[in-house]
């Protein structure tokens, strides 16, 4: 495929997952989005990775495809390296030899979630997950490469296409007398469709109509603004759905607050995923709206 400047390549991978979905809306008036799920690109397979990126010849990668099973990674442990580790580092490779971008997405796991205020970029990473451990390796592929690459962790990521904690929240809500919801784990519910726009507004003002050489490359934090618990959060669910006139068992008032403790998982959850987004903010010109705001639009799309 022939590149043409006047109408660049973006090459989305991971198109029917949550941010994939919606960074094909976001990024579709840029230029010539080329979208392929995992039937298209398989990222366990590292040669048809390379295969795919360069019959496309993007202009710029966008990587949203992961492995995101964060309990069964503790057994499946090759494939998430796999596709979380070995697979961003060939997509950057491919991305800097053509002189393009690739944008790829991280997460709060790479922290313990031990430290008492919100993650700056420059701290020590310490996953406690195989989920974790595969990711910070796609990161360190990333950054070996040397091209141009945009890095954003999130966290909390929810979108109005897939499985996510809020969808759950509503299932339940509806199907259940009483909850039952982790109160000691803090972060920020980030919606898929945040997640889309901020990329689609980086990409456009700083790569595609920026000065290509001054492009600020690195990792970043992206999520809402502002901080909750799982708790708080399944409470602000079903009390906005409840202004919505959406019939549920659950009072919302009456969610019962638990110890992640009382909830064990095969694999570790940071108790603290808050993720200080200063740097995506300033560098770039941001603005990130409160983790409600987006909670509440993506309510209203899940309720259309």
């Amino acid at each position: 495929m022939q590149r043409n400047p006047a109408v660049p390549t973006i090459l989305v991978t991971g198109s029917n997952g949550q941010v994939g979905f919606e960074l094909r809306r976001s990024l579709a008036p840029l230029g010539n989005v080329v979208a392929l799920d995992r039937t298209g690109c398989d990222l366990s397979r590292p040669d048809e990775v390379r295969r795919v990126v360069r019959d496309c010849r993007p202009d710029v990668i966008v990587n949203p495809a992961a492995y995101t099973a964060v309990d069964k990674a503790e057994t499946e442990v090759d494939l998430a390296f796999a596709i979380n580790g070995t697979a961003p580092g060939i997509l950057a490779e491919e991305a800097k030899a053509l002189g393009s971008l690739l944008v790829h997405y991280s997460t709060d796991y790479v922290f313990d979630g031990t430290k008492d205020g919100a993650y700056v970029e420059s701290d020590a990473v310490n996953p406690q997950s195989v989920y974790g451990k595969s990711k910070l390796a796609g990161e360190q592929a990333i950054a070996a490469a040397g091209g141009a690459a945009l890095v954003l962790r999130t966290c909390w990521v929810a979108g109005a296409h897939g499985g996510n904690f809020a969808k759950t929240m509503l299932k339940l809500g509806r199907e259940r007398d009483s909850l039952r919801v982790i109160a000691d784990q803090f972060g920020a519910p980030t919606t898929a469709a945040l997640i889309a726009d901020v990329t689609a507004q980086i990409v456009a003002r700083h790569w595609l109509h920026g000065d290509r050489q001054a492009f600020a490359s690195g990792i970043y934090h992206l999520a809402a603004a502002g901080e909750t618990s799982w708790h708080a959060y399944a409470t602000e669910v079903l009390r906005y759905a409840a202004t919505q006139g959406i019939d549920l068992k659950v009072d919302p008032a009456r969610i019962e607050a638990i110890p992640a403790t009382a909830y064990p998982l095969p694999a570790p959850r940071p108790a603290n995923s808050r993720l200080d987004t200063g740097k995506l903010r300033q560098t770039f010109g941001i603005h990130l709206p409160d983790w409600q705001q987006g909670v509440h639009h993506l309510l209203d799309q899940i309720f259309s």
